[in-house]
């Protein structure tokens, strides 16, 4: 009995090591790796002089604000959709936060873990307006634009297949540039992607103005960022990090009055902050790491208007994202 007792420490603790691993290799290395587009206004995209913005990359330096309290400390490495998961289980990134849908297939067969749903989109298409169509369900043999990698194609496939309609071709690119290329030139007819990737696209073209969605959203994609299965303290950290951002924007805690917040006497708040529990012991950090989070970044709607919103060029609409207790299904589980 001795024996098996000693054997079960042991693998607990050999398990611990392993659940530890990730955020133990981030702290030594002194920097978060992170998986982001090669380019996406709004989301990922470096400027002229290198330096990355946008709501996924924010979300990076939020964890690295709540690791290291430096949100710079951040290195990111442009992937493409082809690339992406294969930097991700070889280990070159520490987390994959590139506008990635959520699906079966890869949260359980290619070993992932999907920490939430940073925004909720759907699949779109992109037309020239002098085509003068109106609606998807007149884009009857056409020729449609796609990126490799993606799961464009196959939501391309459904949708046509549901509704008895049938497309000339589907073309696809290896990257988004070449693909917003083959589009403006006259290559193909429409372009089919996220509907905030299509945003972001038409923001690229000579002339935006002459390029429109149509209304039709034709799937579910909700995307978020995602970590290799086999460390639950990274994922936790992940998680929490993501929740953290919903739960101080619920209760009204910005990156303005973060300071003052923390005095407060609402019991929710304390929780969060960390004057009242070690809730941040749980995913190897100190009780203070979302006070850290907010003074880097500001909550998830400030994120988000920052990026995407309605004051940016993207100029998108909360709807889905905004929080449940606004008409939206962002929605943060409780610190308690």
């Amino acid at each position: 009995m001795k024996r098996i007792l000693l054997a079960a420490a042991g693998l607990l603790s050999l398990a611990g090591a392993v659940q530890a691993a990730t955020l133990d290799d981030v702290k030594a290395r002194g920097a978060l790796n992170c998986g982001v587009t090669q380019g996406l206004p709004g989301f990922s995209s470096p400027n002229d002089k290198n330096e990355w913005s946008g709501l996924d990359v924010d979300f990076c330096r939020a964890i690295a604000a709540a690791i290291f309290n430096d949100p710079t400390k951040v290195k990111f490495t442009p992937l493409s959709a082809k690339d992406r998961f294969t930097a991700l289980t070889s280990g070159a990134i520490d987390l994959l936060s590139r506008n990635t849908t959520w699906t079966m297939s890869r949260d359980t067969t290619l070993g992932f873990n999907f920490a939430g749903v940073m925004y909720y989109d759907g699949q779109g298409f992109l037309i020239r307006k002098s085509v003068g169509l109106k609606s998807a369900k007149e884009l009857q043999e056409a020729s449609i634009c796609v990126q490799t990698g993606t799961s464009n194609e196959l939501n391309v496939g459904d949708y046509f297949r549901a509704n008895n309609m049938k497309y000339r071709e589907v073309i696809a690119f290896a990257t988004l540039d070449e693909t917003v290329k083959a589009y403006e030139s006259g290559r193909c007819d429409v372009f089919t992607s996220d509907k905030s990737q299509l945003a972001a696209v038409r923001l690229k073209l000579t002339n935006p103005a002459d390029h429109v969605l149509l209304p039709e959203t034709i799937s579910k994609e909700p995307l978020g960022p995602l970590v290799r299965h086999g460390d639950d303290q990274w994922f936790d950290l992940v998680k929490w990090t993501y929740f953290a951002l919903l739960n101080s924007e619920e209760l009204g805690i910005t990156q303005k009055n973060v300071d003052e917040m923390v005095k407060s006497e609402n019991p929710d708040i304390k929780r969060l902050l960390g004057t009242d529990g070690k809730y941040g012991e749980g995913i190897g950090l100190t009780p203070d790491w979302v006070v850290r989070i907010i003074k880097a970044t500001g909550n998830y709607g400030e994120i988000y208007d920052r990026n995407v919103g309605p004051a940016t060029p993207l100029g998108i609409e909360r709807g889905l994202n905004n929080l449940w207790t606004k008409g939206g299904i962002q929605y943060g589980p409780p610190v308690r």
